[in-house]
């Protein structure tokens, strides 16, 4: 049976620190505060991977109070969960996602995000859709505090 999935994550813009997204660093005044490096697109696709199969989110593998994963790439992180998923008989069909920052643009760093979620997932560039939108100035993102991102992902039986 197919299986379906929501993910969502958000970090605070903070000052020295890079900012990653999709596992690709994008030059940027702020970076995101977190435990990892705060990449909350890859998160957020982690979250709807699990969520899909009711294993709980990335807190319950991951948690922010262990100190192997400080600063650690959550495209590290990424292929433990696809690994969590391909035991359980799973892999991925496809997703769809969305960035949502008020600031950079990121148009053109979303091939390379895909080229990293791809190769960590073995699946083709075809089957992640990322996207990246303003708030219009609205909300924590549109105030430039930080930034946050959904996924929607749906696990096929292999």
């Amino acid at each position: 049976m197919m299986r379906i999935g929501i993910g969502y994550d958000a970090h605070q813009l903070t000052e020295e620190r890079k900012l990653i997204l999709g596992g690709v660093e994008i030059p940027h005044e702020k970076g995101l505060k977190g435990h990892s490096d705060a990449d909350v697109l890859i998160h957020a696709i982690m979250d709807s991977m699990l969520g899909a199969l009711a294993l709980g989110d990335i807190g319950k593998y991951f948690p922010d109070t262990d100190m192997k994963y400080k600063d650690i790439s959550s495209l590290i992180l990424l292929k433990r969960v696809y690994n969590i998923i391909k035991d359980k008989g799973y892999g991925i069909g496809n997703m769809d996602c969305i960035i949502v920052a008020q600031r950079p643009k990121l148009a053109s760093y979303i091939d390379k995000m895909k080229a990293n979620i791809s190769h960590v997932l073995n699946i083709s560039e075809d089957n992640i859709g990322i996207k990246a939108t303003t708030t219009e100035y609205l909300g924590f993102e549109g105030r430039e505090e930080g930034i946050s991102a959904y996924s929607v992902c749906l696990l096929i039986p292999i």
